[in-house]
């Protein structure tokens, strides 16, 4: 069973997404998706400043399995990637919720996600 963190919130396409507090919101891929995908070799990560529109790839995780994209849950701009996934993707495997997240961002329109309990509901 794939671990969900109840201090996040959860998007369809298997992302999550933290809110820190302050305007800004750091974002990585579901437990499930990690285990869906199999053992990351490779992220793609946008460059800190880029302006996302909601619904757009921003960044792709490449897996021995695929490569998949990962979406913006909002209109967003890009604070920080995390580099340690430049020499390791085996973290979002091994630490998706901490260690393994993609980006941190700076957005006002973040809305319509689901909370741990729906999340948990769409994954059964």
């Amino acid at each position: 069973m794939s671990e969900i963190r109840d201090d996040r919130q959860y998007t369809q396409t298997h992302e999550w997404i933290l809110d820190n507090g302050d305007d800004t919101y750091t974002m990585g891929i579901t437990d499930h998706a990690q285990a869906l995908l199999g053992d990351m070799v490779f992220v793609e990560l946008p460059n800190v400043d880029d302006e996302v529109s909601i619904d757009d790839e921003f960044c792709v995780v490449e897996s021995v399995k695929a490569a998949s994209g990962v979406y913006s849950p909002a209109d967003l701009q890009i604070i920080e990637a995390n580099e340690a996934l430049d020499d390791e993707p085996e973290l979002v495997n091994s630490s998706c919720y901490d260690d393994g997240w993609l980006v941190k961002f700076k957005s006002h329109s973040v809305v319509d996600l689901m909370d741990s309990t729906a999340y948990a509901q769409i994954l059964n």
